[in-house]
């Protein structure tokens, strides 16, 4: 992983010292941070895309019939191909 000028730092930081000390609300700043982790990884981003009228009708219908919006269908299947678990196939 490349780290930036700040990030090595940081981890140069950790790396130099032997003991660290609990902050008094540890339980609060955890949740915080895992929170703001949670966050930064389930950031989304709105695109348009042009679909044909037919495809997209099946989709909403199949979509209905299996109770997920259409939208959450499209961001799954987007997401497989770019995990490599499924292919496309041409």
């Amino acid at each position: 992983m490349i780290l930036d000028e700040y990030e090595q730092d940081l981890l140069d930081a950790i790396k130099g010292t032997d003991n660290f000390e609990q902050v008094d609300n540890f339980e609060e700043e955890l949740l915080v941070a895992k929170m703001a982790a949670k966050n930064y990884l389930n950031k989304t981003k709105n695109i348009n895309i042009r679909i044909a009228e037919r495809d997209m009708l099946m989709l909403k219908r199949k979509s209905a019939k299996a109770n997920i919006p259409y939208q959450t269908i499209l961001s799954s299947l987007v997401h497989q191909f770019v995990e490599d678990k499924i292919t496309l196939k041409i």
